[in-house]
């Protein structure tokens, strides 16, 4: 081998390396691609073979080698894209194909259609309607003549599967339109269509994966592995076919996705056989008793669902990789849920994000996790990490549906069953669980504890509630936590879901990994703040949690928003016990949500006034009609048995303090409350935002004797508009002994660092440190008794514990309409962070 390369520049003689000088340095390209010039004159020194060329040929050698390695590179890369378009274009001219079909064959029942119309009677026209409406139908739902659970029987039925299901994948027996919001290209995860017109529920995906068929086959057939609604799948019998193929009687149940829903089960034939032109098929369907096959009977707590023929074809594809064609088609027997959640049963694009999308999404991330095998988040290569992610989320649905053959047993409630509380104490599910954490503290356990509840959400989008619970932690996770924390610490810190014993001062989020559709991701979460220790002391503490994000798309149709998180050690090993907790919401309604991708989530932007406050209503311009959602919350607790009233009790009003915030976000976030006309975005509602800041203006007029807002038009919204914006931070609390803050303008939400929905959490003593309560508490009785009062300049503490200087502080008490003191209102004036 000999290598000719441009030599000295001085002389312009090119320079021939001999096999053994260009073997030497190869070995140091592969070690070192751009060795420096010491490294270079050391390689010289160490190879005798190279002692006699100048050390400038050799750095003109390593220029050559990386750009060859980078044309070679870019070259496989361009052949990679070339064959992925290839294999896309083959694709799409078979999808025209079949569209030609289907319009022949729509033109020819439109023909037939309008000839029968003509020539017979009225009565007769209906029936021939509905002969050819349904003509296109009925090779699907035809009675077939009954078979047995003999093996030639069952070869029977495999092979009319196939051949619907062929029809299916390829052909013209289903009607499928694109689904909204996903074209094809060579980007796009793949062509996907849903049912239009047909019995029950189907989706259909045809796209690319970068594996060898036999690999996508043995995939697609370990269902519990990428379908995470699937508990579990169990092979009873197993017949070899003459042609090669397999036939399978599958027994499988799916979870339920809400508290609201009984779970789904299947009983079912796979069939799985090679085709002539060398492509691997797996076709399922159901087995009825109409067939007189093998029967399953009726499983408690399950409802048996029916999957019409269904499959996968998998076809390789020149170069590498395969083409792959998914159908599924369904009949989840909708009439078995509440009338509101019948359109989760009843959509395809539902079952097209659930179960079709999935299968090929999880295809690609396998084939990306090939060619990029290096190690990631945590020392973790992305199999690890896709493995923890199906964990969490094979755990929340675990709990959710909380099955009793896996050790659950529901517990009486309190007379308000908005709340379920289950208790498992089975070994299988105690199995490591006692952890140490960061404090030293161990968490001691013996019993498992699952609150959960299930609320309707109206005109809210799923993606901006859920990307706001996960930015946002404490102004849900801390809620009501004290009495908990009383009560847990006498028998040492619970692991709790979502936050552990006491609270915390912030979050920071460490990414982990995402799949390559970016449609979800693992994260930690390394939650920061004080904890009490039995000794009644205050110790700085870490919290971390594994957690699972997905469906934060906002222009996605019919996805599934989840977050999903668990606490774990800060140095967890891949099998380490999980308790998985979280949210999940479903949208009911299959349009369209259209809303501004880069919406903040700060809730204290919500009152923007102004030119940028008509953003507001363009937000959603495009969604029309009241959006629904379903939202199930399940949170798991670790604890010793004798505590499980208390525990429950505790767990009981942690959840229910939970779906107030939900409740309050979700509020705030409605578009339903925004008002384009006033320009104001505000959770508190319009017209109480303008009656207040008219009891403030004119309270500071009676007690102080001078003008606080400077407005040209006497107006409640002009009033509003100049507290909102005025320079100094103003807050309004209670009369209470414990006064709580209920308003504040965008100064004071800057200054204590919050939002108008968390504020309501904040009480006044506790942004003042000692020596300005001391001065809080000899001053309050004065200020309620003569109506005002002014502090001197001091000291302040954030929501995040940030120290905040202050000039002055006045006070004056705020009367409504009858003289009645309404609140107590605070302005800082000259704040500034120190």
């Amino acid at each position: 081998m000999s290598c000719k390369d441009k030599g000295g520049l001085d002389n312009g003689k090119y320079v021939r390396y001999t096999p053994e000088q260009v073997e030497a340095l190869e070995r140091l390209y592969h070690d070192c691609p751009k060795p420096s010039s010491i490294r270079r004159q050391q390689l010289i020194r160490e190879c005798p073979i190279l002692s006699h060329i100048e050390p400038k040929q050799i750095k003109v050698w390593f220029q050559n080698r990386r750009c060859r390695e980078k044309q070679r590179k870019e070259a496989s890369r361009l052949q990679a894209v070339n064959r992925k378009l290839s294999a896309m274009n083959k694709l799409l001219m078979e999808e025209n194909d079949r569209l030609q079909k289907q319009v022949s064959h729509l033109v020819y029942e439109n023909g037939y259609f309008r000839q029968h119309t003509q020539n017979t009677t009225l009565a007769t026209k209906d029936t021939s309607c509905e002969s050819a409406v349904t003509s296109g139908q009925r090779s699907l739902t035809a009675q077939h003549p009954p078979r047995d659970a003999s093996p030639a029987g069952l070869l029977s039925i495999a092979e009319e599967t196939l051949a619907e299901f062929l029809s299916k994948a390829t052909g013209t027996a289903v009607e499928w339109v694109q689904m909204p919001g996903m074209k094809p290209g060579p980007e796009s995860i793949g062509i996907i269509a849903i049912s239009h017109g047909c019995p029950g529920v189907a989706a259909r995906a045809c796209g690319l994966v970068g594996l060898e068929p036999t690999r996508v086959a043995e995939i697609l057939k370990d269902r519990p592995s990428w379908y995470r609604d699937c508990r579990a799948v169990d092979i009873l019998n197993v017949l070899p076919t003459a042609n090669g193929g397999t036939i399978e009687l599958l027994y499988m149940q799916l979870y339920a996705p809400t508290t609201l829903a009984p779970a789904r089960d299947l009983w079912l034939l796979r069939y799985t056989s090679v085709l002539e032109d060398g492509s691997l098929v797996i076709c399922e369907r159901s087995l009825k008793n109409t067939q007189n096959g093998p029967s399953m009977p009726p499983v408690q707590h399950f409802v048996r669902a029916e999957m019409l023929p269904s499959g996968y074809l998998i076809r390789p594809c020149e170069g590498g990789g395969s083409i792959i064609h998914i159908v599924d088609h369904m009949d989840l027997e909708p009439w078995s849920v509440p009338e509101v959640l019948r359109p989760l049963y009843e959509s395809s694009t539902m079952l097209a994000q659930k179960t079709t999308m999935v299968a090929l999404r999880h295809l690609r991330q396998i084939s990306h996790e090939v060619s990029q095998s290096n190690v990631t988040g945590w020392g973790r290569r992305p199999a690890a990490l896709r493995a923890l992610g199906q964990r969490l989320s094979r755990g929340f649905n675990e709990a959710l549906n909380g099955f009793t053959d896996e050790g659950w047993s529901m517990i009486g409630n309190d007379g308000v069953d908005d709340v379920t509380i289950l208790v498992n104490s089975s070994p299988d599910k105690l199995m490591g669980l006692n952890l140490s954490f960061a404090n030293g503290f161990p968490s001691v356990s013996n019993a498992v504890l699952c609150a959960k509840a299930s609320m309707l959400l109206q005109n809210v989008p799923p993606a901006i509630l859920l990307r706001f619970l996960r930015e946002h932690r404490s102004e849900w996770a801390d809620n009501n936590m004290d009495a908990y924390s009383a009560a847990a610490i006498k028998v040492g810190p619970c692991s709790f879901s979502g936050s552990r014993v006491g609270n915390y001062g912030g979050q920071v989020i460490l990414p982990l990994a995402h799949t390559i559709e970016h449609e979800e991701f693992l994260e930690v979460i390394k939650l920061e703040g004080m904890a009490h220790s039995p000794e009644d002391t205050i110790m700085p503490r870490e919290v971390f949690l594994l957690q699972l994000c997905s469906g934060m798309d906002e222009n996605a149709v019919g996805t599934c928003a989840e977050l999903i998180f668990a606490p774990i050690d800060a140095s967890f090993a891949d099998d380490a016990p999980l308790l998985p907790s979280g949210f999940r919401i479903i949208p009911l309604d299959s349009g369209k949500e259209v809303a501004n991708p880069n919406r903040t989530l700060d809730l204290a932007s919500a009152l923007d006034i102004g030119p940028a406050g008509n953003k507001a209503s363009n937000d959603y311009s495009g969604n029309s009609g009241c959006m629904r959602s379903v939202m199930t919350i399940a949170f798991e607790f670790a604890f010793e048995s004798h505590m499980q009233e208390h525990v429950a009790s505790m767990a009981r009003q942690y959840v229910r303090s939970i779906i107030s915030s939900v409740q309050r976000v979700a509020l705030a976030l409605s578009p339903s409350h925004l008002s384009s006309q006033a320009g104001l975005r505000t959770p508190l509602g319009t017209p109480e935002a303008q009656t207040l800041a008219r009891w403030i203006s004119n309270s500071y007029r009676c007690f102080l004797g001078a003008e606080l807002l400077k407005s040209n038009n006497e107006g409640s919204e002009s009033l509003l508009k100049s507290l909102w914006h005025h320079s100094d931070a103003i807050l309004c609390c209670t009369l209470k002994a414990l006064p709580v803050f209920t308003f504040a303008n965008q100064a004071g939400l800057d200054m204590l660092e919050t939002t108008l929905v968390a504020l309501q959490d904040i009480t006044l003593e506790k942004i003042f440190d000692d020596h300005g309560r001391k001065i809080l508490c000899s001053e309050f009785p004065q200020i309620i008794q003569q109506g005002f009062g002014c502090l001197q300049g001091g000291l302040c503490l954030s929501s995040m514990g940030r120290p905040i200087s202050y000039e002055r502080v006045v006070a004056w008490k705020v009367l409504n309409e009858e003289e009645n003191a309404h609140c107590i209102c605070f302005m800082f004036v000259n704040w500034s962070f120190v």
